[in-house]
């Protein structure tokens, strides 16, 4: 018997993209998080949507090509905080209650995220 990659277990493609709908609406309405996306053009908010769903699906063992930049140079100078950080956690903690996220993939999710933070965060 073959393991199932995350992706397979988080539902694949569309339900990657699902989750990404949800979240980054919290995100940019976040009254600590949202001046991060004040002031760009809707092409480039819906790029960075794609961006995401893309690194999230390819990163989870789909077979999804992430043609974005790294996320050290995409987040260099933006000051993302701690305490920034916290607050995005605890949206995609919302997020994944939302979809009600089964334990284990829940885990496994977060625990790659978290591989992230050190090349996001900054100040």
């Amino acid at each position: 018997m073959t393991t199932k990659t995350l992706y397979e277990r988080l539902g694949g493609y569309d339900a990657i993209a699902a989750v990404v709908s949800d979240l980054l609406p919290r995100l940019r309405g976040d009254s600590e998080l949202g001046h991060f996306w004040q002031h760009r053009a809707e092409d480039s908010l819906k790029r960075s949507k794609q961006h995401l769903i893309d690194f999230l699906c390819s990163s989870a063992g789909g077979p999804v090509y992430y043609s974005g930049r790294d996320m050290k140079t995409s987040h260099k100078g933006m000051r993302i905080s701690d305490a920034h950080w916290a607050v995005f956690l605890r949206h995609l903690d919302a997020t994944l209650d939302a979809f009600k996220i089964p334990q284990a993939e829940r885990g496994e999710l977060v625990a790659f995220v978290q591989t992230t933070k050190a090349d996001m965060v900054e100040a």
